[in-house]
């Protein structure tokens, strides 16, 4: 299947007090609106897509982005999944300079929400649609694979009815456990969670240390228990913004809870699937997993 049009800033949700939330929609080419005019919206053809989150931290970067490092590769995992036949919406949430959390939360939730009661416009299944992040998006896509349809945070009250489920999460370098990740940073880290004005106390209005509560709401690891799909965590081990540990730590909890989950750490990969003289061995690798993981979903009955 080959690649079609990508709509650009479409208005997804416009939380009060902020700026409109936009999203870029690439189509593979038979999805094109108006190209299957006459087919049923759950007809057996209708494509799977995948919701996608940036990084930078939940204080910076922008939607279509997998980071400055990464998009400097130019390995294009975004129009490669379209190119396998996948609708992707790659979506803005508000940053903590604006918000704290559960905003971010909110607002990815409006983006899986929006998808799917637009499904019959893109030719989208509703019922194979699934998450993506990296780093701070990587958080985000794991929260929405594990508080589906949790009244504490369903905001969205223009589609309250539309449900937030999505069938399969993969993440790359993820938060998952705030209240620990200071402790468990590497011995060279750049930055940890316990720094004061760290990332993670930005999003949280507050020190983790300082808001353990609020530390434990915003991670993944509190949700590991509930009913959750099938998730897959790529992860370097020489990362020196979000420790291994956590997604080690995360796999390990969804592993005991029944989840279906897959981890894949890299050896000597950091941040970004940085490697030394920019080698792109480590992206490439994890994007050709991610790929996989989101095509095996997409083909079980």
């Amino acid at each position: 299947m080959t690649a079609g049009p990508v709509l650009k800033g479409i208005k997804f949700a416009h939380p009060e007090g902020s700026a409109p939330l936009l999203l870029d929609l690439y189509l593979p080419a038979a999805s094109q609106p108006g190209a299957q005019q006459s087919a049923a919206p759950q007809q057996p053809g209708s494509l799977p897509a995948v919701v996608h989150f940036h990084g930078g931290g939940w204080r910076v970067g922008g939607r279509s982005s997998l980071g400055p490092q990464v998009d400097s590769l130019n390995l294009s995992p975004i129009e490669r999944l379209v190119d396998a036949g996948f609708v992707v919406a790659s979506a803005d949430y508000r940053l903590s300079s604006v918000a704290h959390f559960p905003a971010q939360l909110l607002d990815a939730k409006a983006a899986v929400r929006w998808l799917r009661a637009h499904a019959s416009d893109f030719n989208v299944d509703p019922d194979r649609i699934y998450a993506w992040g990296d780093s701070a998006g990587g958080h985000l896509a794991s929260l929405v694979g594990l508080t589906a349809g949790s009244e504490e945070y369903r905001g969205d009250k223009d589609r309250a009815d539309v449900s937030d489920v999505v069938a399969a999460v993969a993440v790359w370098y993820p938060p998952t456990d705030l209240l620990r990740m200071g402790e468990q940073a590497l011995p060279n880290a750049v930055a940890t969670a316990d720094d004061p004005g760290s990332r993670e106390a930005l999003l949280l209005g507050a020190q983790p240390a300082d808001a353990p509560e609020k530390a434990a709401a915003a991670s993944p690891l509190t949700y590991a228990g509930n009913h959750a799909p099938p998730f897959f965590l790529a992860h370097g081990t020489a990362d020196r913004f979000v420790p291994p540990a956590q997604s080690a730590t995360l796999a390990a909890a969804l592993e005991a809870a029944g989840t279906d989950v897959e981890l894949l750490l890299i050896e000597g990969a950091d941040h970004m699937w940085q490697l030394p003289g920019q080698d792109p061995a480590a992206a490439a690798k994890a994007a050709d997993a991610t790929i996989d993981f989101f095509r095996r979903q997409a083909h079980k009955p």
